[in-house]
């Protein structure tokens, strides 16, 4: 396929500090929605027909993923259009938007040194974890920083996208249709709600996670949360404090790790320890020895003991869950067997009268606007080389396709270098393009590095961090 060699010089954009960065956030939020070229054009010409979009790319998303690939695409003079369906930038952290999923008592679960964006430092004055307003402030800052709101059509939804011989065509809501020299999907994985089935029937109040916003709609209640994710042991911890009481329904036992081990992030410990390249069985000893030291086994609590070793599932980081379990306030439950009107009954026997069922189930992979035979879907997932490159088009990019065990955004960050750096070399003839493509057509990465994480669809998108990152800066040298 053809690859538009672009003439437009690269954008130069420098590193910001953390003091630049404290200084963008304390900067005033402007909502332009002016539609720009990325390298080159006016706005005009973006309403000029084919040869207005033939040698852009489209970027799917203005959240944290679409933010960087836009980023970085800047950066290298790649000409691109962003198309985010909302009228403000931040995707999932845009709270009480339609497309987000948080909830207002949200703060970060990894630590914000390995959550950050490589280039632009979260201000020192945040704490360790900040919360969805510091979290969207610094998204805010990093589009002031890096002049990215003028390349970002607000209010401009997809509806379908087509390849078109060495083209994507485009198709908006509004019925118009642009044809572009190819797409980053940057629209996230978790907004499509994964809703359970039990038997029988729920006469109360049902909501997924993605739902619950505030605890007004606990205060007093008899709640039940299902689910033992991130999200579910926040969610249980926060009913825990409203509701008259609080259940919590497991379908196995699992590992609870603290926010912070003897002062640290946790996520920095355990950073250290791949940094000094501790093997993994002697990772899992000294963590399980330090964390027992500290908070204790979760079956000394009443819960039910892990039945897989530590790091195989999604790590659950929650200072309080223990607690709440320990004082009362958080009663554990097996697995939902059924639904009995205003009565739940669990896979032990036992029933419980429930006004309020909260579902932590998670999201589906899904992408609406495009038929998965476009995506190489296998098993439930797009099979993509590194969650991001196509196995046949060098057209067609997915941008935060990952569940790492700490930060994402510095991650995808990286993918975005690395998008932008093969499309540069495929555009110059380098015989690094090639080396590149052979290999992400011939090899299948294990992005586990040798974790055997637990068959489960909360883990087909699961990456250990520190070796996937390296990866991506590997092949990013070879690039450059």
């Amino acid at each position: 396929m053809s690859v538009h060699n672009s003439s437009e010089p690269a954008t130069v954009v420098r590193a910001a500090t953390g003091a630049q960065c404290a200084a963008a956030i304390d900067a005033p939020a402007s909502r332009s929605a002016a539609v720009d070229s990325v390298a080159s054009g006016s706005a005009a010409s973006a309403y000029e027909g084919d040869a207005a979009y033939a040698h852009k790319f489209c970027i799917l998303g203005a959240g944290t993923s679409g933010l960087t690939v836009l980023k970085n695409f800047k950066e290298l003079g790649i000409a691109c259009d962003c198309l985010e369906r909302a009228d403000d930038l931040g995707g999932n952290w845009y709270y009480g938007q339609p497309a987000s999923s948080i909830y207002d008592s949200i703060h970060l679960i990894s630590s914000k040194r390995l959550t950050e964006y490589t280039d632009f430092p979260m201000p020192e004055e945040f704490p360790q974890f900040p919360s969805r307003r510091q979290a969207w402030e610094y998204i805010q800052a990093y589009a002031r920083h890096f002049k990215l709101r003028e390349a970002i059509e607000f209010n401009t939804a997809v509806e379908r996208i087509e390849p078109a011989g060495d083209f994507w065509d485009v198709r908006l809501a509004d019925g118009s249709v642009r044809r572009y020299r190819g797409v980053v999907i940057a629209n996230g994985h978790n907004w499509d709600p994964n809703w359970p089935s039990f038997p029988g029937e729920f006469r109360g109040t049902v909501l997924h996670s993605s739902q619950y916003k505030r605890p007004d709609v606990l205060v007093g209640k008899r709640v039940l949360v299902v689910g033992a994710g991130n999200s579910g042991c926040d969610i249980a911890v926060e009913s825990s404090r409203y509701a008259a009481r609080t259940f919590h329904s497991l379908r196995r036992g699992y590992h609870y790790l603290p926010k912070f081990l003897h002062g640290k992030p946790i996520d920095a410990c355990g950073e250290r320890w791949l940094r000094w390249r501790v093997p993994l069985w002697l990772r899992r000893i000294v963590s399980k020895v330090l964390v027992r030291f500290a908070i204790g086994a979760p079956q000394q609590y009443g819960l039910p003991k892990p039945d897989h070793k530590l790091f195989e599932t999604h790590p659950i980081i929650n200072s309080e869950m223990l607690y709440q379990v320990g004082h009362g306030r958080i009663v554990p439950k097996p697995d939902v067997a059924e639904l009995c009107g205003e009565r739940v009954r669990f896979a032990d026997g036992s029933e419980e009268p429930i006004d309020v069922i909260v579902y932590a189930t998670g999201f589906r992979i899904s992408f609406p606007f495009i038929d998965q035979r476009h995506l190489n879907w296998r098993d439930g997932r797009p099979e993509l080389f590194l969650n991001v490159f196509h196995p046949e088009r060098d057209n067609l990019f997915i941008a935060g396709l990952i569940q790492p065990d700490s930060g994402q955004w510095g991650l995808v960050d990286y993918q975005a270098q690395l998008i932008g750096r093969y499309l540069r070399a495929l555009d110059a003839g380098r015989p690094s393009a090639e080396r590149f493509r052979r290999r992400s057509r011939a090899v299948r990465f294990d992005l586990s590095h040798g974790i055997h994480y637990v068959k489960s669809p909360r883990h087909l998108l699961e990456v250990e961090h520190y070796s996937y990152r390296q990866t991506l800066q590997r092949f990013i040298a070879a690039l450059r």
